[in-house]
């Protein structure tokens, strides 16, 4: 559909996708993407035997057709092993993340539903995100965020953590990925009080939850940089729902790109960031989910795949209400208005 002016929206050039059945089969075969290098890496960090890896899959699709065989989850081999190397090969553990994985869709319904691109296209345009165009020199992609670009008049701070999931999901596609992990550079520049205070202490504790245990990717460092007075609170409601190795990955910086510098070469970041890889170019990234519109349609857009399913009583986002989160809510917020 086009407007007077002659122009296509994102979605109207996209055809329809009818007859999904979810979960579609695992392929016939699996072929193996990772370079001799990387299966070692794999062998060494992962327990990832290359000789054991199919019947490693194989265990694991067992296993949830005997324990949860009303999951309509994919089965095939490629997305099975992401959990599989999220979890070093540990099939309870894999399993429980997986379990995690499609729990947070029906634990918080307002991120996952009618999860695509398009829909957080706002999102992209200011600014918010993006995924620097090189790897460092351990083959990690950079997530970078610039909080300071949202200003909560702008749209719901949801939309940011739905753009958040669909570049994960994403990033999580190559075997490189899978391996590797990835590293997040989060700008704080231009943050004040208004968007420091949000997401909250409930709304951090689910971001958190669905990073470290309900998503197989490997966070291997958040740096952070240009972090203004106030992030001593914002850092507050963060902390409590970290791991102790997570915690342990978080950097700050301050203003000092030096201090960025030692642990993300300025071969790979923007002229902004001291770098010398072109000016930070926010198009590139939003093009390539944009066109992987058809893909999270088919992904995201279709019934809960828990309909039915019987889930162990410890889950993932359990516990996250009442008074003990509003006075969390309060005292953070205060230390926060302290703090500027």
């Amino acid at each position: 559909m086009e407007d007077p002016k002659g122009r296509t929206d994102a979605t109207s050039r996209l055809k329809p996708v009818t007859n999904v059945s979810f979960p579609a089969p695992p392929p016939p075969i699996y072929s193996c993407t990772l370079t001799a290098e990387l299966v070692a890496k794999a062998r060494e960090e992962l327990q990832e035997k290359p000789e054991w890896r199919l019947r490693d899959v194989q265990a694991l699709r067992d296993m949830i057709m005997k324990e949860q065989p009303n999951l309509r989850t994919r089965l095939d081999d490629a997305f099975l092993l992401r959990f599989l190397r999220a979890r070093k090969f540990d099939y309870d553990r894999a399993l429980q993340l997986l379990l995690n994985y499609h729990g947070s869709r029906r634990a918080w319904p307002e991120v996952f539903q009618d999860l695509k691109p398009s829909t957080v296209k706002h999102v992209l345009d200011l600014g918010f995100l993006t995924v620097l165009p090189r790897p460092d020199p351990q083959g990690r992609y950079i997530l970078c965020l610039r909080p300071g670009k949202w200003k909560p008049n702008d749209y719901p701070f949801v939309d940011n953590i739905r753009a958040i999931y669909l570049t994960l999901e994403k990033l999580i596609q190559p075997e490189e990925t899978q391996v590797n992990g990835i590293v997040i550079l989060v700008d704080y520049n231009g943050v004040g009080l208004s968007q420091a205070s949000n997401p909250g202490p409930l709304l951090s504790k689910k971001v958190v939850g669905i990073l470290q245990d309900g998503f197989p990717i490997r966070i291997k460092a958040v740096n952070i940089i240009n972090e203004p007075r106030i992030f001593k609170g914002i850092f507050a409601i963060i902390k409590p729902f970290l791991k102790e190795k997570m915690a342990e990955r978080f950097v700050l910086h301050g203003s000092d790109l030096s201090s960025l510098h030692r642990v993300i070469p300025r071969s790979v970041l923007p002229e902004e960031y001291g770098g010398v890889a072109g000016h930070l170019d926010m198009s590139a990234w939003a093009h390539a989910l944009l066109k992987a519109e058809e893909e999270f349609v088919v992904e995201f857009c279709q019934p809960d795949p828990l309909e039915g399913t019987v889930l162990p009583d410890s889950m993932l986002f359990d516990g996250e209400t009442g008074a003990h989160g509003e006075d969390s809510y309060r005292s953070l917020r205060s230390q926060l208005y302290y703090c500027y």
